[in-house]
Parts: structure tokens; C-alpha cells; sequence
């Protein structure tokens, strides 16, 4: 087995190809956690189950399904990439709680309570107010406690996370977005949410997708892994690692069906990209999974000790993984 630190990216969303799964290999990633839903309702997600069931029997010498912590060695021991599954939206569950078990038992293992818009559950980061969580999303965030399924809050607003975080008996995630006071996008995080995230045993995975990003496009690997420093002092070394958000070999039309999925007639792009739809270029020093790396170099560069290292790069995810997916044990 090689020594490298175990590589985590707690968030993809590609149009997926033996390249791009090469390229996985090639950059020693060891686990991914991939979108199937943004606004899919749930015989449509059970269609992108169905995908990756195909593609895990042509291609099983790359990749294989991801269900526990023990698969991401697995997959390390057998030179794989174990992929586990996620939704950018509460919408597979539609308005039926029953089917967060059922989900959780196909394979789903993190869940946005919101994405952006106000939810059944949640408030989006786009909405002008943030009411918090509704009476269904405790209901919601009860249950998948109970199942094993990780609410993730990246794409929704402040009240609403902090609300999330508290009343979760079990540490949340943010998979993909970076501090607010690095880069003021709408969906990056304010040091009270991260604070708080950290205090509960959550994790924030940090995002490379250029709109999150101090410079965008241009941003500097050196900015990029100062700003891992400092948000470690934030919330704690042990609660950080990565959720890339790296979107690969998507048409750009994917993006109306991200931003807008049946809610609107209209064109809405999103933050930073209003003038020039489309997906940006990623920052030359992370084009793909190859690239991983290089980020790890980064992070020793800026100061960190191998012990972190080793952390950041996966095994905070791997330990959170482990606590995280199995249904919560209850005192009798």
C-alpha cells in the first residue's frame, strides 16, 4: 500500500468517463463523493443509481460503490476510487419523510436540506430572508440522524445552518464552500457558522470552484492553502478537508438545469456568473484529479506539519465517514 495520505474530495459533479476515472486513479484520490440529484424527484434518482450501477460493472478495476468508511480502504488497498452518493437538494425525498431510509439503503449518504431556494426543509443562501428550519426539515433532520444520512448545508443561508447544526444530534457537513472572509460569495461561510460548525464536530469541505474562490480563475494555490491556515485556527485542524465541487466535461446547459431545474422560466445563473453562463476555468494549479498533488504541497508549503497533513488531505473525512453513515445507536 503506498504511504501517501489517504485523498478524500467530499463533492464532484462531472460528466462521468473512464477518463475522468483514470484521472482519479492517477491522482491517488481514494474516495469521492458525487451529486446524482440537484432537482431530481425520486424515481429520477433511482434512474442515476441505476447509472452508476453500470458503470461500477464496466468499469470495476477504477471504481466501486462507497457505503462505509471500511470501503474508502478498500478502495485504497485495491487501487480504486469508492464513490459515495449525494444530493444537492431534499427533492428525492419529495414531501414523503419515508423516503429517507429508502435512500439511505440504495446507497445515499449526504443530503442538502436546501439548494439556494427556500426548501420544504430550509432557506437557500439566495433568499432574501431566512426563516430558518420549517417544521418538516426537523422532522427531516430528526430522521436522518436516525438513518445515517449527513445533512449537508452548503447552499443554504445562515440562520438556517446555524439552526441545522444545533439541532442535529449528530455533527453536519458543509461538503463545498470556503470562508466568507477570504472571498464574499453567496455561499461561502461567516466565522460564526464555521465556529460553530467546528464546535459541533462537523466538516467543512473546502471548495476549488473558481466563483468560491479569492481571484476566482487567478486565484494562487499559496492564497488558497493560507486561507486553509487560517480557517484551522477558526474552527480546528481536525474539521477541515475538501469537497473540490470540481465539475468536469459538463456542456454548459447543465448549468440552467443546476441553477433553475423546473422552479423557473427564466435563465438564473447564479453568483458570478450572471454576464458569462457557463462554467469557469478552474485555477491552472487544480484543472482535475490529477492535481491533488500539488494541493498537498501546498499545504506543507503554508506551514503544515505532516500530521495535518494526513488530515486535511483525507483523514478527517475518513474518521467523519466513520461515525457518520451507520444508523445512530439508541439506549434501550
Amino acid at each position: 500500500m503506498s504511504q501517501r495520505p489517504i485523498r478524500i474530495d467530499c463533492l464532484q459533479y462531472a460528466n462521468w468517463s473512464e477518463k475522468i476515472f483514470r484521472q482519479m486513479r492517477k491522482g491517488g484520490v481514494d474516495a469521492v463523493h458525487v451529486t446524482i440529484a440537484y432537482h431530481e424527484l425520486f424515481r429520477e434518482t433511482v434512474a442515476r443509481f441505476e447509472e452508476w450501477n453500470e458503470r461500477f460493472e464496466r468499469w470495476p478495476e477504477l471504481i466501486m460503490p462507497g457505503y462505509w468508511a471500511s470501503d474508502v480502504e478498500e478502495a485504497r488497498r485495491t487501487d480504486r476510487t469508492a464513490i459515495f452518493f449525494g444530493f444537492q437538494n431534499c427533492s428525492p425525498i419529495e414531501d414523503d419523510i419515508g423516503l429517507i431510509e429508502i435512500l439511505h439503503r440504495l446507497g445515499a449518504r449526504f443530503m442538502q436540506l436546501s439548494y439556494n431556494n427556500q426548501s420544504l426543509l430550509a432557506t437557500g443562501c439566495y433568499e432574501a430572508e431566512d426563516p430558518g428550519i420549517t417544521r418538516m426539515g426537523r422532522e427531516v433532520i430528526r430522521e436522518m440522524n436516525r438513518v445515517g444520512l449527513v445533512i449537508d448545508m452548503s447552499h443554504s443561508a445562515e440562520r438556517s445552518t446555524l439552526e441545522a447544526i444545533d439541532l442535529s444530534e449528530r455533527p453536519i457537513a458543509i461538503t463545498h464552500a470556503n470562508p466568507s472572509f477570504w472571498h464574499p460569495a453567496l455561499r461561502n461561510k461567516s466565522d460564526d457558522v464555521l465556529r460553530q460548525l467546528g464546535r459541533s464536530g462537523g466538516m467543512l469541505g473546502f471548495s476549488l470552484y473558481p466563483h468560491h474562490l479569492s481571484g476566482g480563475s487567478d486565484c494562487r494555490l499559496q492564497d488558497f492553502c493560507d486561507m486553509i491556515a487560517r480557517t484551522a485556527e477558526l474552527m480546528g485542524v481536525e474539521r477541515i478537508g475538501f469537497g473540490s465541487d470540481l465539475v468536469q466535461d459538463q456542456p454548459d446547459e447543465v448549468v440552467e438545469w443546476m441553477r433553475c431545474g423546473r422552479w423557473t422560466k427564466r435563465v438564473d445563473y447564479g453568483e458570478g456568473s450572471r454576464d458569462a453562463p457557463g462554467f469557469p476555468k478552474q485555477p491552472d494549479w487544480f484543472r482535475d484529479n490529477r492535481d491533488w498533488p500539488g494541493v498537498e504541497k501546498g499545504l506543507r508549503k503554508a506551514g503544515f506539519s505532516e500530521e495535518d497533513v494526513v488530515r486535511i488531505m483525507g483523514g478527517n473525512w475518513l474518521a467523519f465517514y466513520e461515525k457518520s453513515f451507520r444508523p445512530a445507536t439508541r439506549a434501550t
